[in-house]
Parts: structure tokens; sequence; C-alpha cells
């Protein structure tokens, strides 16, 4: 899975047309959200298709501003404060998040300044949480 962020005009129609696009292409979302930010919108969506989804949006004028590697971490939904312990795991290792959100399963899902360092933390708290 990656992530794909893409710039939008801030108008009507254009969340439908994107959804539109990737659905006649048979691309799925499996997570994601749109973000007003003045005359635009940033958004970022989980797809297992990144490269494609990029090519298709583009055809009609929607700009994919890149793809990005994430991590997507279960976290303890019985355990209050498992995102503050997770974040704090990646501060503490000098990882900034870039952009969060969750997946269509609930996960959490993370854009960090930091890949390989990051995976490495999510391996370790996978381990220590759910084995």
């Amino acid at each position: 899975m990656k992530d794909i962020e893409i710039l939008m005009e801030n108008k009507p129609g254009q969340l439908a047309l994107m959804g539109e696009i990737l659905g006649k292409n048979k691309i799925s979302l499996e997570g994601g959200g749109v973000f007003h930010n003045g005359d635009a919108s940033i958004a970022h969506f989980l797809v297992e298709e990144a490269n494609r989804a990029k090519a298709e949006l583009e055809k009609v004028g929607i700009k994919v501003t890149k793809i990005n590697d994430v991590i997507i971490q279960k976290l303890r939904q019985d355990v209050p404060g498992q995102l503050g312990m997770f974040c704090r795991e990646l501060a503490n290792a000098d990882v900034n998040i870039l952009t969060q959100y969750s997946d269509h399963s609930n996960q959490l899902v993370v854009v960090v300044d930091n890949y390989e360092r990051a995976k490495t933390i999510s391996d370790k708290w996978m381990k220590e949480w759910w084995s």
C-alpha cells in the first residue's frame, strides 16, 4: 500500500470526480481524507496501485503531488493512549509524522520523514503489543 498526496481545486465536484475516475478504473481507496487549505484542498489516500492511480487522476487534471511509503500500524483499541504511546516512540526516535489517518480496518496510517526508522519502531511495537 502507498499513500497518494493530491492537490485539488477547492470547488464542488472535485472529490466526486476523483472517486469516479478511480472507481471506473477499479482502483480502491483503502483509507484517507481531504483537508481544506484556502483555494486548494490537500488529500491523502491509501491505495494499492499508486502509480496507476496517479496516471488516471492526472488525465483529468487532478494533480498527484507525491507517492509516499506508509507505516500501517494496528493499535490496541482496548488500551487507552495507544496513539500517544506509538507516536511518542516515533518522536523519541526523531521521526516526524507528516500525515496521519486511519484505513478501513481501523488501523493507523502514517507518512513519516524517515520510513526505515519508523518501520523498525513499528515492527518492534507489533511484537511487544500483539505477540
